[in-house]
């Protein structure tokens, strides 16, 4: 059963410093009563005051100063950057873009309005345009390993292993052992299922950060030794996780799932629940606890447990948790009944075959139970399972 959660995450890469103030105002207009030098330094001014509100997240105020600079010099690139800035804090990312690109078709060459084009087409999961953006940057600054990153970022997501994989090998050979491009790399290779060599980048991450070491990068060591079964070594990552943030979600589920995987239900249990008490309402979670309580024979409680989960929206694994609780009570016909149900809406889940197969033999109806598995098998699905418990009762 698929553990139904995303546990690849990304860390952010830090933004560019904030804007200088060292901006190329082209030709501006000025009226009789001021030098063009007063100008110059009133818009300067409208612009320090701009940047302040938004470095203190007040955009409404910031918006205010950049728009009176535009009533000045409708083509400002500092105002109109800046309320790209200001679109960009407040997520409207489609605003952010439209002044970003009125900046550029004036400006071509500023490199903030295309490093924040960039960031909101990314934002926006857009990747193809956010590598464009990122491109047109390095050609005024070939060499900046955070935009570097940030493409090969943009070709992980788009599923370009070859081009994602080029392009951070070449921030490091700029920036040797460049943690954003290590981690990258490490998500690049978990994303193609290639576990050992994501942990080969992630523990270099982890042996050049020592101590000040971010959690969800030992959370993704822990993920890997999950993902290859070896959970006994994945276990003490999952715990230090744990001890930095003891409500963090990936620590705790990545707790529960080793302890599920090495078959401790009483210990899966405990951070089944403590996981519960951040998130009541989770189903998926709901669920496994229900598992957890079937396994170590509380049907009862896995019962309440399964059908809070259906409570809250029909769940088939909550459902299948039912149907093998009256299976494992030897009520086999209502087992069978409710499996039946299930199989409905889940026609290529392997486990509702298997254990209908088991339903239909424990009330003595072999050829039933063929007939299931071999509903199955038409699917061409390959299962080891049903292949083994096919041939067991096909020769009994």
């Amino acid at each position: 059963m698929s553990d139904r959660i995303n546990n690849s995450m990304d860390i952010d890469e830090p933004i560019l410093p904030e804007l200088s103030m060292v901006f190329d105002f082209g030709d501006v207009a000025t009226d009789s009563q001021h030098s063009e030098e007063d100008f110059l330094e009133r818009i300067s001014e409208l612009s320090k005051q701009g940047y302040s509100f938004l470095n203190e997240d007040d955009t409404k105020n910031a918006m205010i100063e950049f728009k009176r600079i535009l009533e000045l010099d409708a083509c400002n690139n500092y105002a109109l950057v800046g309320l790209g800035d200001a679109m960009r804090k407040e997520k409207k990312y489609d605003e952010a873009i439209t002044y970003y690109e009125e900046c550029l078709k004036h400006h071509p060459k500023n490199n903030y309005a295309l490093f924040g084009l960039a960031d909101c087409y990314k934002i926006q999961r857009k990747y193809s345009q956010s590598i464009d953006a990122w491109n047109k940057y390095l050609k005024l600054d070939p060499y900046n390993v955070t935009v570097l990153t940030r493409i090969a970022d943009a070709h992980r997501k788009n599923g370009d292993f070859d081009e994602a994989k080029a392009i951070y090998a070449k921030v490091l050979t700029l920036s040797e052992n460049n943690t954003y491009a290590l981690i990258g790399l490490g998500h690049l290779y978990y994303d193609f299922k290639k576990y050992r060599e994501a942990l080969g980048y992630w523990s270099k991450v982890l042996e050049l950060s020592g101590e000040d070491i971010d959690i969800r990068v030992l959370t993704s060591i822990g993920n890997c030794y999950r993902k290859l079964k070896t959970f006994n070594k994945a276990l003490p990552y999952f715990i230090a996780a744990v001890k930095k943030d003891n409500a963090n979600f990936y620590a705790l589920f990545g707790l529960a799932d080793c302890y599920r995987g090495l078959n401790e239900h009483e210990n899966s249990i405990h951070y089944w629940k403590a996981i519960l008490d951040l998130d009541p309402h989770n189903k998926v979670i709901l669920t496994r606890l229900g598992d957890a309580y079937r396994n170590i024979g509380d049907f009862d409680k896995a019962e309440d447990t399964y059908n809070r989960a259906m409570s809250i929206a029909y769940d088939s694994y909550a459902a299948l948790g039912l149907a093998i609780l009256q299976k494992e009570r030897g009520n086999y016909f209502e087992a069978i009944s409710n499996l039946s149900e299930i199989m409905v809406r889940e026609k290529k889940s392997y486990r509702i075959y298997l254990e209908l197969a088991k339903c239909y033999v424990q009330v003595g109806e072999k050829e039933k139970a063929l007939q299931v598995l071999e509903n199955f098998k038409q699917y061409g699905i390959r299962n080891s399972e049903i292949n083994d418990f096919y041939n067991k009762i096909k020769n009994v």
